[in-house]
């Protein structure tokens, strides 16, 4: 019953219940009830409906009302998200990226100088923050305790969704029940994989790229693999490679296991949880 249909029922039940009362006294029961005993029934059946009737849909008014207070307050919530989420995005994410064309052209300006070894360090941290502001959108754009979509359903049109924005043309093997996984987990996942697939897209000219994700709320695995150049040495410790680092730094606080197997024509990043 809708908040309107309940004010309607408050409103019109004692009116027709009073009515009724009034004319079944009138034409069937005044050879029985004298006047003034008329009189006297007629406050209480009111009474008797407020204590009964009245008083449940005063009860569904109630709580009707706070249902609708609830969702408006989440709806304000939702936008006030949605509108931090933007100006990260059109604000800092921008200014981060254009500190990063800066930090490019100075490191090209400096060469030889000496100061590579600081220039790296800021290439680094401007790295970190952009991770730290996207993740931070990512958690802004979360809605918590939407159970209209299946957090598993969400996590996986996500991961559909990245890998349409950053490699089109991987493919995507995902069978894995979603759904056991927290909010922060999908926050922190979808970020480890947008920077494996960042990595393949600006490292590996790869042609055959893979997503492919199996296991149980227990023990599972991500795999992102692809037949690209490979890379050569220790791929965490090279040069303009902090990305996999600080993956590999996020799986490690999320109590995950992260592997990187590395070779000209096969590389294979794998994240997951319950291996040895």
């Amino acid at each position: 019953m809708s908040y309107k249909q309940i004010k309607w029922m408050i409103l019109l039940v004692p009116t027709f219940t009073v009515g009724l009362w009034e004319y079944i006294r009138h034409q069937f029961l005044m050879p029985y009830l004298s006047m003034d005993v008329g009189n006297w029934l007629t406050p209480l059946i009111l009474y008797l409906i407020s204590v009964t009737l009245l008083s449940r849909l005063f009860n569904m008014l109630e709580s009707a009302r706070a249902a609708l207070e609830q969702e408006r307050a989440s709806k304000v919530a939702l936008e006030a998200r949605d509108q931090l989420a933007r100006e990260l995005h059109d604000g800092i994410s921008q200014s981060l990226f254009l500190l990063s064309v800066k930090t490019d052209k100075a490191e090209r300006s400096l060469a030889g100088s000496g100061h590579e070894n600081e220039i790296q360090e800021i290439r680094k941290t401007v790295h970190e923050v952009n991770a730290y502001v996207r993740q931070a959108i990512a958690q802004l754009r979360y809605v918590p305790g939407q159970a209209a979509v299946p957090e598993g359903t969400s996590l996986l049109s996500q991961v559909e969704l990245l890998i349409e924005e950053t490699v089109p043309s991987a493919r995507l093997e995902w069978d894995l029940d979603s759904t056991f996984f927290s909010p922060k987990e999908q926050v922190e996942l979808l970020a480890c994989i947008r920077e494996a697939l960042l990595n393949v897209r600006k490292h590996a000219r790869a042609t055959d790229i893979r997503v492919i994700a199996d296991g149980t709320p227990f023990v599972w695995s991500i795999f992102i693999q692809d037949n690209g150049v490979g890379v050569s040495g220790d791929p965490l410790h090279l040069k303009d490679r902090y990305g996999l680092r600080i993956t590999k730094e996020r799986a490690a606080q999320m109590g995950w296991s992260f592997a990187l197997d590395s070779r000209p024509g096969y590389t294979r990043i794998i994240i997951g949880k319950g291996h040895a």
